[in-house]
């Protein structure tokens, strides 16, 4: 996913300190992230607004493996919460918003969510 903003250097360093990907280069201006088999390259682009028209359109999930650990990470850098996390049937979740404001969902799925999402349950 290319993520547009007019301020790359502050929106990078705001993922990679919260969601610790697995990989975190740089390709061709480009700051690029890796997050298991998902990429978010970051551009600095001067043509988008400083924050989201409407936010809710895209929101960025991130099945995460320890989202209380990942919701404090998020805390400790001042982040904004749409939805704090919350648990819902053994599964957590919450919404945050990244320095730019977009929406940026962290998800831990209880196993028995998964089962049922694999189709054993």
């Amino acid at each position: 996913m290319l993520l547009a903003t007019r301020d790359p250097d502050r929106l990078h360093a705001w993922y990679a300190a919260v969601l610790d990907p697995q990989e975190d280069d740089g390709m061709d201006g480009y700051r690029v992230l890796r997050f298991g088999h998902f990429h978010l390259l970051i551009d600095h682009r001067s043509d988008v607004a400083a924050e989201p028209a409407e936010p809710a359109r895209t929101i960025l999930n991130f099945d995460v493996g320890d989202a209380r650990a990942v919701a404090a990470r998020m805390d400790a850098a001042g982040t904004e919460w749409l939805a704090p996390l919350e648990d819902r049937d053994g599964s957590l979740f919450a919404t945050a918003l990244d320095p730019d404001g977009n929406y940026v969902q962290i998800i831990q799925l209880s196993e028995q969510h998964r089962a049922a999402m694999d189709g054993g349950a």
